[in-house]
């Protein structure tokens, strides 16, 4: 009887777990699991931000990998983030699937050969309709998907941006706030700026946290809150994005 070989993961957790995270979810390990999980996988954590990263020897043994969102700059010299970009080069040759979520759909972008910066427009924050591009030309790890429509709504809530992809990689969505709302490299490497693990009580947190630190003004906050109570993110068709590409089906 032939064993199936048991499915592993590792997410590579660029930020520090928010206190309203870690009341509400125990963690955004458990965001991720909830979004991304199937029964019957193994799944990894590694706290990059706090230095904590898979061994070499041991890359072989994961199917794929998650770079989280982060407060840090995709393009900033912090140690741990000039070495995030060094395992992205070295799983890239592996050409193993690696899956990029704000900060990290950046530092793909960076560790790659692409460009990424402040934001032209500012801080994007709320939920946006993006335009998926031709999907036929260019989702060749989504066969699963029965369709793909031609808009999708996602959480947003980042002030940097890819400036510009890697020579290999192709935009596969853009929003009238950011140009390159979502890039692919082959079957193997997926960015996505917005944030389809989120549910709106993480937003809601997070506009409170950048309120509190003057990072946005009043207004500005008011107006994102409104905003969210008209709005909803396509979370079950931006998750099944996700686990399609990173389970290859």
């Amino acid at each position: 009887m032939k064993i199936e070989q048991e499915k592993r993961y590792a997410l590579l957790l660029a930020c520090k777990d928010s206190d309203y995270v870690k009341k509400k979810y125990n963690g955004y390990f458990n965001v991720f699991l909830e979004a991304f999980e199937d029964e019957g996988e193994t799944w990894d954590l590694f706290r990059v931000v706090e230095e904590e990263f898979p061994a070499m020897e041991d890359l072989h043994k994961y199917e794929g990998f998650v770079v989280s969102g982060s407060p840090y700059d995709a393009y900033g010299n912090d140690l741990w983030i000039l070495r995030l970009c060094s395992l992205i080069q070295t799983l890239d040759a592996m050409h193993k699937r690696v899956l990029g979520i704000c900060f990290g759909h950046q530092v793909l972008c960076r560790a790659l050969g692409g460009q990424v910066g402040k934001a032209c427009g500012g801080w994007d924050i709320g939920i946006r309709k993006v335009i998926m591009q031709d999907e036929s030309r260019h989702f060749k790890f989504s066969e699963r998907l029965e369709v793909i429509p031609k808009c999708v709504s996602i959480i947003e809530c980042h002030q940097d941006e890819v400036w510009q992809v890697p020579i290999r990689a192709e935009v596969i969505a853009s929003s009238d706030k950011t140009r390159i709302e979502m890039f692919s490299i082959g079957d193997h490497i997926l960015g996505i700026q917005g944030h389809p693990e989120y549910n709106k009580d993480i937003l809601h947190s997070l506009i409170d946290r950048l309120l509190a630190n003057e990072s946005i003004c009043n207004c500005f906050a008011d107006d994102v809150k409104a905003s969210l109570e008209e709005a909803e993110a396509d979370k079950e068709f931006l998750e099944k994005l996700c686990k399609s590409f990173l389970k290859g089906e």
